[in-house]
């Protein structure tokens, strides 16, 4: 299901925003002209035979270990984009929502990111961003907020 239809029907409000192309989660703070602590980058992650859904500033990086520590996993490594693009079909690679429950995945936020008042994010493609309240991303989201991220 595509991200705004997804939104529109659990009637949350939102606002779309279209930007130059880009293609990192910075790229995208410089073009909303906002901070990276306000970004909100999704990385999907792989912790034995399962795939999870981390959701975290644009300013952090996964911190692996930490997060293997978080999932009592033994390991834990950064999908490749053939694994990202069959997983997130109706989204441009490396523009994936922060909704994992949207692709039946477990969504993890960074505790970091669970701070911030509102948050931007991209909408499945390089060029479009959509700003929403946390608090409404996290009821949709419902993800599991633990500590996983290191400052850039």
């Amino acid at each position: 299901m595509e991200l705004q239809t997804f939104l529109k029907k659990q009637g949350v409000p939102f606002e779309l925003h279209q930007h130059e192309t880009a293609f990192t989660a910075q790229q995208v703070a410089q073009e909303e002209h906002v901070s990276g602590d306000v970004v909100a980058k999704s990385v999907l992650v792989r912790a034995g035979d399962r795939y999870l859904l981390c959701v975290l500033q644009a300013s952090h990086k996964v911190d692996l270990n930490r997060l293997a520590a978080v999932l009592q996993s033994d390991q834990c490594e950064l999908a490749d984009e053939a694994e990202i693009a069959r997983l997130f079909p109706d989204a441009e690679v490396g523009a994936e929502p922060p909704f994992g429950k949207m692709y039946n995945l477990e969504t993890l936020v960074d505790e970091a990111l669970a701070k911030c008042r509102w948050i931007t994010f991209q909408a499945g493609t390089h060029r479009q961003a959509v700003r929403m309240r946390y608090d409404d991303y996290a009821r949709l989201a419902q993800p599991r907020v633990a500590n996983f991220s290191l400052h850039l």
